[in-house]
């Protein structure tokens, strides 16, 4: 019923949680593709060493397709458009009704997984439902601290149905039809933990550097188009994470350092003070006002 996909690169160079993320989606998957892209150290190595420390049932739901990515493709590198692209290589190697994405720093909570499968297995009789929008818990310079201003998305669509010409667009963040259509989702209560800024600060240098060459075909790794966008900041919006992390996290969390935000540069720019009341409103009425949406909401 449910085909699991992601896209890695550098996933050990860069400190993504991938294999992770892999582990917290195999439970519900029936398969799990992964577009490994030729990397700089041993990501393909480390996802067949998982292989071999997992049951024999869900070792074999791990389907690997290996890709080299066209970084010297300056068409590819603007916008993240190189991210969608490999994004649906991996989409287009699923065989289920039911095809879930997660990146490589996107990790699902056990406590979820029944309510998922449940929920997928009733909606896929329902077909005017395309897609499913999960909630986010944004983590921002330590897993301790959560980012919850509009500045992240509190939402994105992370199931979306097979056989209907779905396509990832932009920079891999969401989802399309072929002819740019909007899809028409459901919304679940299950959250998509989101670790792609907890890193440490010399290694999110690094891949920040990287990402940006993804963006812009000027850019180069040494001179990030977004300045010190990588620092770890005092923004608003942050608050203390008082929940606890996926099961496949702890050994992660347990042996990262801890984060001062104390001594980390506070920040405040004028747009901010919408953000403060944009907040405001979403606390006391559960709505974020003027919230972009790559979908279409409906009801189930």
């Amino acid at each position: 019923m449910i085909s699991g996909f992601t896209i890695i690169r550098n996933g050990l160079k860069f400190d993504f949680p991938f294999l992770e993320s892999i582990r917290s989606a195999l439970p519900i998957c029936d398969e799990f593709v992964i577009n490994v892209g030729a990397s700089e150290d041993a990501t393909r190595q480390a996802i067949e060493q998982l292989r071999l420390r997992l049951s024999t049932a869900e070792a074999a739901k791990i389907k690997i397709i290996e890709t080299v990515w066209p970084l010297d493709d300056p068409e590819q590198r603007k916008g993240g458009r190189i991210l969608a692209d490999q994004t649906n290589l991996a989409l287009g190697n699923c065989q289920h009704d039911w095809c879930f994405y997660l990146q490589g720093d996107e990790v699902l909570h056990e406590d979820d997984h029944e309510m998922i499968r449940a929920q997928l297995g009733h909606w896929v009789h329902e077909r005017r439902i395309e897609a499913v929008v999960f909630e986010y818990v944004h983590f921002y310079g330590s897993y301790g601290v959560v980012q919850t201003s509009r500045s992240s998305y509190r939402r994105e669509v992370r199931v979306v149905r097979n056989g209907l010409g779905i396509r990832s667009t932009g920079d891999a963040q969401s989802f399309r039809h072929a002819d740019d259509r909007k899809l028409n989702a459901v919304l679940t209560k299950a959250r998509v933990f989101h670790y792609g800024w907890v890193r440490p600060q010399e290694i999110m240098k690094q891949k920040t550097g990287f990402m940006d060459t993804l963006y812009h075909p000027s850019a180069t790794a040494d001179a990030p188009a977004t300045g010190d966008n990588y620092v770890y900041k005092r923004i608003v919006g942050l608050k203390e994470f008082k929940g606890t992390h996926p099961a496949v996290m702890r050994e992660r969390v347990q042996n990262a350092p801890v984060f001062d935000f104390s001594s980390a540069p506070k920040v405040f720019h004028l747009k901010d003070s919408w953000k403060l009341v944009s907040g405001l409103i979403e606390n006391a009425t559960g709505i974020r006002p003027f919230e972009y949406r790559n979908y279409n909401l409906i009801k189930p």
